[in-house]
C-alpha cells in the first residue's frame, strides 16, 4: 500500500458523513510499515468498539467505518475471512460496516469476521505470527496468500459499496 496522510483517510470514507470522518481519531502514520499492507487498519483509542479500515480500490482509497464485536470467549477460535488465520478468544472480531447509502441510513449492514489487530497483511506475509495452532499448512506462496487476501477484503468492500 502506498503511505497516506490524514487528509486522505478522512477523505476517502464511504459509510459514514464528512462530520464524522472529520472526528476520527487517527493513529500515527509515519511508523506503519506501508510496504507490507495491503489496507491500513485500527481500532479508536477512545472507543473501542469503533474500527476504520481504508483500503486501495480502483482509482483511489475506500474508507470504511466500522463496529467491532469481540468474541469473550478465550478458548474458543475463529478463522478471519480475510487472511484465513485461525486466531483465540479476540484475535478475531465480528466487523459490521453500514452499508453505503440509503441502505445505511436504513440501518442495513455488513459482517466479516477479521483479525482484530487488523494485522492480515502482515500474517499472510509471515512477518507476523498468530498463537500456535493459528496458520494452517498450505501450498500458496506468499503472493498467492496476498492475493487471496486482497480479494477477500474486495468481495466485502464491493457488497458494502453496492
Amino acid at each position: 500500500m502506498i503511505p497516506i496522510t490524514e487528509n486522505e483517510i478522512r477523505d476517502s470514507f464511504v459509510n459514514c458523513s464528512k462530520g464524522e470522518a472529520k472526528r476520527l481519531t487517527i493513529p500515527k502514520l509515519d511508523t506503519r510499515p506501508w510496504e507490507n499492507l495491503d489496507f491500513f487498519g485500527w481500532r479508536d483509542p477512545t472507543a473501542h468498539e469503533r474500527a476504520y479500515l481504508i483500503a486501495e480500490r480502483g482509482d483511489g482509497l475506500v474508507g470504511v467505518a466500522l463496529r467491532l464485536s469481540v468474541a469473550a470467549n478465550g478458548t474458543r477460535r475463529s478463522l478471519c475471512s480475510v487472511c484465513v488465520t485461525s486466531r483465540q478468544g479476540p484475535g478475531v472480531g465480528l466487523m459490521v460496516a453500514p452499508r453505503v447509502g440509503k441502505a445505511g441510513r436504513e440501518g442495513n449492514t455488513i459482517g466479516l469476521r477479521m483479525c482484530s489487530d487488523f494485522a492480515c497483511s502482515l500474517y499472510a506475509r509471515g512477518l507476523k505470527q498468530p498463537e500456535p495452532g493459528g496458520r494452517f499448512e498450505e501450498t500458496l506462496t506468499v503472493d498467492e496468500k496476498v492475493d487471496r487476501l486482497v480479494e477477500n477484503l474486495g468481495t466485502f468492500l464491493d457488497r458494502l459499496t453496492k
